[in-house]
């Protein structure tokens, strides 16, 4: 099953989308946040917040193939969508090792271990600008992100590598040159249809709030 609604909550991470379902080698596990707010090892084989996570994307399905869907919020936590990452049970785009995402009241925070390389496939590039965009790195962005009427929108504010703030004239050409050609509807901001009947989608804090019409 898609489940790029879901997956709409990490759209634009460290220039690369979350819309594609190119599976790619299952993450290290992790557990939800210590108190600092960093996640932590789990041991390997534990899922158990991955297997809740699974039954209500079930239940989403199941709902939206009725002809009157039940309207009752799906609360979708923060740590079932981490752990969720972590199984190996998303499919995430190439050049994408590694998913964790904060939410807080309408933003999420994603920070993400990206394979440049990968996502440019040995396309090159003269422009100086894009010489931040190779090899591994960990990323850090913040988006604005929400969905009413069936739509998911989501403003990136800003984009780090390695702690280090990507000018938005690079992050543009570097989305115009490698991610939208695949992804039409990604940009530095981006609109996309909610599956499985979805209605809104509400970033809460460390949770995300679903409903069906």
């Amino acid at each position: 099953m898609k489940i790029s609604w879901i997956l709409f909550t990490a759209l634009l991470i460290g220039a690369a989308v979350f819309l594609g379902q190119q599976p790619t080698s299952p993450p290290p596990s992790m557990s939800p946040r210590s108190p600092s707010g960093a996640a932590t090892p789990r041991p390997s084989g534990s899922h158990q917040l991955a297997e809740s996570m699974q039954r209500k994307l079930d239940h989403l399905r199941e709902n939206a193939a009725s002809a009157h869907p039940d309207q009752t919020p799906t609360v979708l936590t923060e740590e079932e969508i981490n752990d969720y990452f972590a199984s190996g049970k998303a499919q995430l785009p190439q050049g994408v090792k590694k998913v964790v995402l904060q939410g807080t009241p309408g933003m999420i925070t994603g920070l993400v271990t990206v394979d440049f390389d990968e996502i440019r496939a040995g396309q090159k590039s003269s422009n100086p600008l894009m010489a931040i965009f190779s090899g591994t790195h960990n990323v850090r962005v913040e988006t604005d992100a929400s969905g009413s009427g069936g739509e998911g929108k989501v403003h990136a504010r800003s984009v780090s590598i390695d702690g280090i703030e990507v000018p938005t004239i690079a992050l543009q050409f570097f989305l115009e040159k490698y991610v939208t050609p695949k992804y039409p509807n990604v940009g530095i901001d981006s609109h996309f249809p909610l599956p499985e009947r979805i209605d809104t989608a509400t970033v809460g804090q460390h949770k995300l709030t679903l409903t069906q019409k």
